[in-house]
């Protein structure tokens, strides 16, 4: 194969389901009252297993038992089963004992130990799974386990809560000439800050690695994209992204690296389009940081204002409220080196000189793709965060989710 096979990504269908060795399902439990609400994701053979879960200081059982899981058998895992409707968070020794029964009946079935299980749930906190629906979800779901885009999107149907459409990635990229993919399911709507989220994330290989190599890859993917992602600002109890790859001992080459963080900012991207209630979406480029730590910081700090969000959703040229947010990160930034743009028209320069009139600024903001653009003036350093309006539509969402 030439070097640029080894450069090159292929975008492909199925998401989860076009990663070789991989089987899935997604039911209807009754959870819901009538959507899919269970899923079921098993390995042909062992997997290592990464994990970046919820830095919330409330945890949800499947969050805690899980983390005991891969701490056993990080290189050995087999199986996930994951229910929506029911976040099974503050639900005591209740809801460690469902979360732990889950893994040993999808373990059962499968003839697996239940630490190579792991568990995911998400939906409404504080009330206990209904685990007699769960059980029998999990017999169901195993006796409809298949491969392909059908049962991939079955299976991200299924862990959706308020989201309104199924989030699936997937691309192949190439290793010494040989074809491997990687694809991922996700959800996520709401509840969505640039710390992790209220959001799931599965992501599954077939090329073979160790647990290390593929957490120090995964991490980095994360922080490029699950992390600098923001609906709503808030964070939730049940974060989690899990990736797989069966189980070796080597190291994630560049080409997965890549496949991986394409993969990871295609859902990340997805959950910010399928924002409850948004009509607009915001990118956000910082450039000309001092380092990418600062310049990630004031991406955030845009993203996750609320008055950021208002004042697209209303199509104000209020470029004050971006400065705002940017200075509030408190990461550094110059008071008289800033520049902004928006849809890559020059609107603030230096010195707050503004060089669009409020009907021009106006006009870029009534499109549904924003771009704005600050540079910082201090150094060479980049990042890029993406967000959405808040408008009526969340309040109503939000304010009805239980009833």
């Amino acid at each position: 194969m030439l070097l640029e096979d080894e450069l090159r990504l292929i975008e492909m269908r199925g998401g989860l389901g076009a990663v070789p060795g991989v089987r899935l399902a997604g039911v209807h439990a009754g959870i819901k009252p009538r959507k899919r609400d269970l899923a079921l994701i098993v390995f042909d053979e062992a997997q290592s297993c990464a994990a970046v879960t919820t830095t919330n200081e409330i945890k949800a059982a499947p969050i805690l038992v899980s983390a005991e899981h891969l701490a056993a058998e990080r290189g050995a895992m087999r199986a996930l089963a994951c229910n929506s409707g029911c976040a099974n968070a503050c639900t005591g020794e209740r809801g460690d004992r469902d979360a732990r029964a889950t893994a040993r009946q999808a373990a059962a079935l499968l003839d697996v130990r239940p630490e190579q299980v792991l568990v995911a749930s998400t939906g409404v906190i504080g009330v206990p799974l209904p685990m007699d629906r769960v059980q029998r979800g999990i017999e169901r779901a195993h006796a409809q386990l298949e491969r392909g885009v059908k049962a991939s999107h079955d299976a991200a149907e299924a862990i959706m809560t308020t989201d309104r459409v199924p989030k699936l990635a997937a691309y192949a990229y190439y290793v010494d000439g040989k074809k491997y993919v990687v694809g991922g399911i996700a959800k996520g709507s709401g509840m969505i800050a640039p710390n992790m989220a209220t959001m799931l994330a599965f992501v599954a290989t077939d090329y073979a690695m160790s647990a290390a190599a593929l957490q120090r890859a995964l991490a980095d993917a994360t922080d490029e994209s699950f992390n600098m992602i923001s609906v709503d600002g808030d964070m939730s109890t049940n974060d989690a992204v899990y990736a797989f790859a069966p189980a070796s001992d080597a190291e994630a080459p560049p080409a997965f690296v890549r496949a991986l963080r394409a993969v990871c900012l295609d859902l990340a991207r997805a959950m910010v389009a399928d924002g409850e209630g948004a009509t607009k979406r915001l990118t956000v480029n910082v450039t000309s940081a001092s380092s990418v730590t600062q310049a990630r910081a004031i991406a955030r700090a845009i993203i996750n204002s609320s008055l950021v969000k208002t004042a697209l959703y209303g199509e104000d040229p209020n470029w004050g409220r971006i400065i705002a947010a940017a200075g509030s990160a408190q990461a550094g930034l110059h008071p008289d080196t800033w520049s902004l743009a928006v849809n890559g028209t020059p609107w603030v320069g230096v010195g707050a000189i503004e060089l669009l009139s409020e009907v021009e600024a106006h006009r870029e903001l009534e499109q549904t793709e924003i771009v704005v653009d600050l540079d910082l003036g201090i150094g060479s350093a980049g990042a890029t965060g993406w967000g959405c309006d808040l408008s009526k539509d969340y309040v109503r969402i939000n304010a009805s989710y239980r009833t």
